[in-house]
């Protein structure tokens, strides 16, 4: 019987990755455990494989072949003490830079620390042998198949990062018989780019710029970024947090959560990433042919799933080597102006909405003061700001805890923000789970008088209410565990305002929309008062809900409708279903 591939997915997934990386050398030790992989590396005429029964020897051999090929090389061993042997050579490859790859083949490991025969803990390799270790564990579906690519992805660019890394590969085996698959799966391979690489071309490309949370941004930075959509006709998709006010963005929120509504503009050829981690803009909804990252770090991110690059140098330097690509100057924006009317035209269609967070942003955005600056708690809030643009013309500042996205700290953080710019007004927006759990910082005695905190008060976490969280199937039974009701107070009018003005701050509070118009100008009125100031408006979460339902179906077309029909029809388990055939018909 003619032999092939092994069936195991995720050693198919490191052979196919070994060849986008050209890692075709391998010195290979005989075993049980490597089997699948050997045997299927020993049929393809790519790879040069090389024995050794020693793994001692068997490292330093593939140290001898890096050192004078100036190619990467692979090793492969079995289970057991094996890998233990890989140290020495390892350890010399370490201080000489050389680009090796220990695959180091496994049984399951769960089975680690369980006295069974020939299985030990390879989790934590010694600091001077390889510069990164992976675990990779067996694949079962989509989302395993993407871990393992990315993973696997992320150590080959390893081996080859400053001249050569030796890195660690530990690969799970299910000891598979079958060897008939006859070609690799199509993988994602992904490059990294340096400021010494040729940059790839952009030429006939469309763009779209996605930013996620950034901190503030220089004037140069933002002149390159828009000489960029001139010479590209590209846009920039972003949200408030990532603070760019350039002449070119867009804030899709609004339009990429009508169903289909936004499809047209989110399919580039090319979605350029930078910042960090987004809070609601429309980077999730996009659908690019492929993305590159843009960071100092050169690390590999794969947020959308359609990673192929990262460029490990600073958004200046990426943006200036862009525009020295020749090209025709053609000085075109359609694509920035067709995109932002669209989202220009869906808001104009905004109907009145309840007494909501939704309805405080869209009423409150346009009366923010100049250069004050804005800190959003994460969820409700920042989603309500997200759905609407602030003018440019404001230079509004606005900041939200992303990076570990959890509601402890929003609070602490606008204190210490405040605190370094005594001169600027601060203005803060927070639920109040997220308050209550974080009112200590109120009393703190360095409290400076240029913070105005408002507390969006609906008794619980009305996030888990929401129409759209799977939550909210349970109903009011969502609000004894998941949605926390009931906790301080159950939105008592005095806690809030009997402890802060016993803190030393003015109160003021509203309940209805007439009551929050009477006092917003006073809250952001740009004029430091004598007092730090909290602003307490109660809501309920019924009208959250239905506040996000409106505005996420403003503009649904015919394609959306039918889809929510043919999903209350079928259910969840039957939409479920129906994904997944589309998705193995397409693998096909």
């Amino acid at each position: 019987m003619e032999k092939y591939y092994t069936s195991e997915k995720s050693t198919l997934i490191l052979i196919a990755l070994m060849k986008f990386h050209g890692v075709k050398k391998v010195v290979v030790s005989p075993g049980a455990t490597n089997v699948c992989l050997v045997g299927s590396l020993q049929h393809d005429p790519y790879f040069e494989i090389y024995s050794c029964v020693d793994e001692r020897s068997a490292a330093y051999m593939a140290c001898g072949l890096a050192r004078e090929s100036g190619e990467p090389v692979a090793l492969s061993c079995t289970g057991a003490t094996a890998s233990r042997n890989y140290a020495p050579g390892l350890t010399e490859a370490y201080y000489s830079n050389l680009p090796i790859v220990a695959i180091t083949s496994t049984q399951y490991t769960g089975r680690v620390g369980q006295l069974m025969e020939q299985v030990i803990d390879r989790s934590n390799p010694m600091n001077d042998m390889v510069k990164k270790s992976i675990q990779v564990g067996t694949v079962h579906d989509d989302e395993e198949e993407w871990a393992a690519g990315v993973a696997i992805n992320s150590v080959l660019l390893e081996m080859k990062r400053k001249g050569g890394e030796p890195v660690h590969i530990n690969l799970t085996t299910t000891y598979s018989k079958d060897f008939s698959v006859k070609e690799l799966p199509s993988v994602k391979g992904i490059q990294r780019y340096t400021f010494e690489d040729e940059m790839p071309s952009l030429v006939g490309k469309t763009c779209l710029i996605h930013i996620g949370a950034h901190s503030r941004w220089s004037k140069e930075l933002t002149e390159l970024v828009d000489q960029f959509c001139e010479k590209f006709n590209a846009v920039v998709s972003c949200e408030h947090i990532s603070n760019y006010r350039g002449k070119y963005g867009v804030y899709a929120a609004l339009l990429a959560n009508q169903t289909g509504a936004a499809s047209r503009y989110m399919k580039p050829d090319i979605m350029i990433h930078i910042g960090t981690v987004s809070g609601f803009g429309a980077g999730f909804l996009a659908k690019p042919k492929e993305i590159w990252r843009v960071h100092p770090d050169g690390e590999i991110r794969d947020t959308y799933r359609r990673l192929t690059a990262v460029f490990e140098m600073s958004e200046t330097e990426f943006f200036k080597r862009a525009l020295m690509q020749s090209m025709e100057n053609v000085s075109c924006v359609s694509y920035y102006n067709t995109f932002h009317q669209a989202c220009i035209e869906l808001e104009e269609k905004i109907p009145e909405l309840p007494f909501s967070n939704p309805w405080m942003a869209y009423n409150t955005r346009n009366r923010l003061p100049d250069k004050c600056e804005l800190h959003l708690g994460i969820l409700n809030t920042l989603r309500s700001w997200s759905l609407f643009e602030v003018s440019h013309e404001k230079e509004v500042e606005i900041y939200s805890n992303t990076g570990g996205f959890g509601i402890d700290g929003l609070v602490s953080a606008l204190l210490g923000a405040a605190l370094a710019s005594p001169e600027k007004l601060f203005l803060g927006i927070i639920g109040d789970l997220a308050f209550f759990y974080d009112m200590n910082a109120m009393g703190n005695r360095h409290m400076p008088n240029n913070i105005r905190l408002m507390i969006v008060n609906n008794g619980r976490g009305t996030e888990f209410r929401n129409f759209n969280h799977p939550a909210e199937r349970f109903g009011e039974d969502a609000d004894a565990y998941m949605a926390a009701a009931g906790h301080f107070g159950c939105q008592s009018r005095a806690l809030v305002k009997h402890y802060s003005q016993d803190l030393g701050f003015e109160y003021i509070s509203a309940s209805d929309k007439q009551e929050y118009l009477n006092h917003i100008d006073h809250f952001l009125d740009k004029n430091l008062s004598e007092k730090p100031i909290i602003f307490e408006v109660f809501t309920d979460s019924r009208d959250e809900s239905e506040a996000l339902n409106i505005l996420y179906h403003i503009g649904v077309t015919p394609m959306g409708a039918a889809k929510a029909v043919a999903k209350n029809m079928i259910g969840e388990k039957g939409t479920q279903k129906i994904k997944g055939i589309i998705n193995s018909v397409k693998k096909k």
